[in-house]
């Protein structure tokens, strides 16, 4: 796989971890502010011009998905 491709891959499921993450913490913790700036520039990054620069993956299905995710 092309390097740059890898490393595009990587930055999106590094977010898809943060993201996960900063629900959890939100989860225990609901006025935690710095989990709260997390997900919403996470959310903000998935329905970026830069989020469709890096993949062909829609990032409001992205969204979509984990968020029904981190619901269940």
């Amino acid at each position: 796989m092309n390097p740059y491709k890898e490393l595009a891959n990587a930055i999106i499921v590094q977010a898809v971890k943060d993201y996960r993450d900063a629900v959890e913490r939100l989860r225990y913790t609901p006025d935690d502010k710095s989990a709260r700036h997390d997900k919403r520039s996470i959310e903000k990054f998935f329905r970026s011009n830069w989020f469709s620069v890096l993949t062909d993956l829609n990032g409001e299905l992205l969204l979509k998905k984990l968020k029904e995710e981190v619901s269940a």
